[in-house]
Parts: C-alpha cells; sequence; structure tokens
C-alpha cells in the first residue's frame, strides 16, 4: 500500500534507544508490534478487567480482548486513510499494557495511593512496562520499541501538557508529570506538547469505538439494560429500528448482533469521513505537520460525537454505575488498598526476582514505585488469591507478574 505524505514511514522513523540489526522482512513498526504481542504483560491482559472483573464471566470483554478489538479497528481506520497500519495497530496493541488489577477502579486506588509517590496513571505505566520492566534481551532492558510507537503510547489521547493539552491525562505543564512519564520523557524527548502522529490519534479513536459498541453488548449480555431501554437514545435507536424494518419477527440474538454491528459501522465510516474531509482541507506535507498542528485530525464528526456523548452518560448510569457493579468496585478497591501498603511495610513479601529492584530503592519513594511495580502487573484473579493468602490467611496459587 502506498503511504500517504502524512503517514509515519519507517524509513523515516527515529528509530530506537539501543542500536540493532534492521529486519530483512519486517518494517520497524512490524517489529514493534511482535514485540508487544509476545511481551508478558500482554499475555496478562487476557485476566484484567475491562468492566466486569475477570472472575464474573466467561463471555464479557477483559482487557484483552478490547485491545484486539481496538487493533482491529485501528487496522481498518488507518488503511482507509493511506495511514501506516503497523504503526497503529502498533500503538492500539500497546494502549493498554499498563492497566493494573480491576481497570478504572484499581487505577483510581493506586493513583490515591501513590500520591505522595509520584502519582500513577496507566499511560505512563505503560511506558514504563515497554521500556523498562519487561526483562527478556539480553542487550537491554523493556522492548526498545520506535520512538514512534513510544511516542503513540504517551500521546494518543493528546497533548500531554501545554496550550493544547485538554484531556483527561493531560497536566499544567512538564513538572507535573507523573514520575514514570517524566523518567520515560527525560531519554527520549517524546514532544509531550504536541499531539500525536495520525497512526497514534487513529489507536486512540479505534478505542472510543471499541468500547462504545462492547460495553453496550456486555452490558445488554448482563441484563443491566435492555433493547428496548437503547431504542430511546440516538445512534442505537435507529440502527435497532433498521434492523426491524429490514428483518420483521428475527430472534432476539440476531436482532442484538445487527443492530451492533450497524453501531459499530457508523462510528467507523463517520470518523473516515470526517478524517479524510479534514486531511484534504489541511493538506499535510509530513509527519511532523500532523504533529503541529493545533488540534486532532482525526475524530468523530460534531453531531456523532454529541450524540456518542448521550450513549456514554446511558452507560455511565446504568453501567458503570450500576448497584451491582459499584459492590464489585468497592470489593476490589479494597483488595487493592490492602496489598499496597502491606507490600510497603514488608518488601520481603515481593517475590525473589523483585529482591534486586527492592535492594536499588534509596528511599520509601523508590520503594513504593516498586511495590507498584508489583501490585499493577498482577491480574485479576492474582490479585484476588494474594489478598485470600496474605490478608486472609487462605492457600491459594497464582503466579506473580513480570514472568
Amino acid at each position: 500500500m502506498t503511504l500517504a505524505p502524512y503517514a509515519c514511514a519507517p524509513e523515516d522513523s527515529r528509530g530506537r534507544q539501543f542500536r540493532e540489526a534492521t529486519s530483512t522482512f519486517r518494517s520497524p513498526f512490524q517489529r514493534d508490534r511482535d514485540r508487544i504481542i509476545h511481551s508478558s504483560a500482554f499475555r496478562r491482559l487476557k485476566h484484567k478487567t475491562q468492566v466486569f472483573v475477570e472472575h464474573e464471566g466467561d463471555y464479557y470483554r477483559t482487557r484483552l480482548t478490547h485491545t484486539i478489538e481496538v487493533a482491529q479497528v485501528a487496522r481498518t481506520i488507518a488503511g482507509a486513510l493511506s495511514l501506516n497500519v503497523e504503526l497503529a495497530e502498533a500503538v492500539a496493541l500497546a494502549h493498554d499494557l499498563g492497566h493494573p488489577p480491576f481497570g478504572h477502579t484499581g487505577e483510581d486506588a493506586l493513583a490515591v495511593l501513590m500520591q505522595p509517590y509520584g502519582g500513577f496513571d496507566h499511560n505512563a505505566q505503560a511506558l514504563r512496562i515497554v521500556t523498562s520492566l519487561e526483562r527478556h534481551y539480553a542487550d537491554f532492558d523493556g522492548l526498545n520499541l520506535t520512538w514512534e510507537t513510544l511516542e503513540g503510547i504517551a500521546k494518543h489521547n493528546g497533548p500531554v501538557f501545554g496550550p493544547n493539552a485538554t484531556g483527561a491525562h493531560s497536566v499544567a505543564d512538564a513538572a507535573h508529570l507523573s514520575y514514570a512519564l517524566a523518567q520515560v520523557n527525560a531519554e527520549y524527548d517524546l514532544e509531550l506538547s504536541t499531539f500525536a502522529s495520525a497512526e497514534a490519534q487513529v489507536a486512540a479513536v479505534a478505542d472510543d469505538v471499541a468500547y462504545n459498541h462492547h460495553d453496550l453488548h456486555d452490558g445488554l449480555r448482563a441484563g443491566l439494560f435492555s433493547e428496548a431501554d437503547l431504542m430511546g437514545l440516538p445512534v442505537t435507536g435507529p440502527a435497532f429500528a433498521e434492523v426491524d424494518r429490514l428483518y420483521p419477527g428475527l430472534d432476539a440474538t440476531r436482532r442484538r448482533h445487527e443492530a451492533l454491528r450497524r453501531i459499530f459501522g457508523v462510528m467507523v465510516e463517520d470518523v473516515i469521513a470526517v478524517a479524510a474531509a479534514r486531511l484534504e482541507a489541511a493538506q499535510p506535507k509530513s509527519a511532523q505537520d500532523i504533529r503541529d498542528m493545533d488540534g486532532p485530525i482525526i475524530r468523530f464528526s460534531k453531531p456523532l460525537f454529541q450524540n456518542l456523548r448521550a450513549i456514554k452518560s446511558f452507560l455511565f448510569t446504568r453501567m458503570y454505575r450500576a448497584p451491582s457493579v459499584v459492590v464489585e468496585r468497592q470489593r476490589v478497591t479494597a483488595v487493592v488498598n490492602d496489598l499496597f501498603p502491606l507490600y510497603l511495610a514488608d518488601p520481603a513479601l515481593l517475590p525473589a526476582e523483585w529482591r534486586a529492584d527492592v535492594a536499588r530503592a534509596r528511599d520509601r519513594t523508590d520503594l513504593a514505585r516498586v511495590v507498584l511495580d508489583y501490585v499493577a502487573g498482577m491480574t485479576d484473579r492474582f490479585a484476588i488469591q494474594e489478598h485470600a493468602r496474605l490478608c486472609r490467611g487462605e492457600v491459594a496459587g497464582g503466579a506473580a507478574p513480570r514472568a
């Protein structure tokens, strides 16, 4: 496929921190993608929460299946816009590597616990994983990813600080960066005040598309709301109405699938059409032109964005804060709140392979960051098992993070 002039071309990559021989059959971004897929952190996503905690059902999305769906959407959009599909896919596959057990609930708990020690943010933790915590290669720690993939992980939601920084992960200035992001940026200079590449922006929008679609599906499967509840919402209501018109009397399972895939299609087609029009109007000549813009080039149309806000508001009330979900959030928050101070008070409880990190800790802040890396790397099931073993005296199995 011929790349657009504003796409990230492999031959123009800013390279890796540690020099490696080039592959004869894979581009630099393909190698990044493959290293992410083969990482320990990627495998652990299969037992980490998306919305429902891993043990609540085999059919709900996990953080891994969500990530795979995001990567599929990113490939589709990037291909349609003549962007670098391999880079978009690499960023999509890595975007949630830093999520702790229990998803955003675990992240909220760790952010509070780490407030005295430099903070916690799953995007920054993802960078820490791919630059340091994955320890499999003889010549370096981390995965030695290209600058472009690291930039995408750091900035796929927009600039982190500066005049155009407005996202949930933005801060006032460089002095307010979480310690993990500040450390990585000091080594790589990810230009955190600018936008990311078009490929990374595609990964961010693909994330929105994927979870807007599958959270509707999982909420319906869980019985938190019904198809009738969705008939009054924008996008979802017309999708079900169209299915009913085309297939009167269709059985409930097929009706649901047909409607949800139409919702999916509306979002993807909207992004492609809007991005194509904006790119045609802006006429960027290079990937750097995309980074230097004063707003994202890949986004939903304003009408669809407003419609999706209505859907998100519905999901927040009926799903993310449903009574059964809130009860489980409280339970797993207690697990994190118990485990973190326990390891901090007695680091000898950490597995043997973490002892060298503990020994290098110069003070309590360093030690807290080691404990954070360990706890954040846990899967849902391992965190629950460790909590039962250490806090309630139960015997449990499982594998510690890092392997």
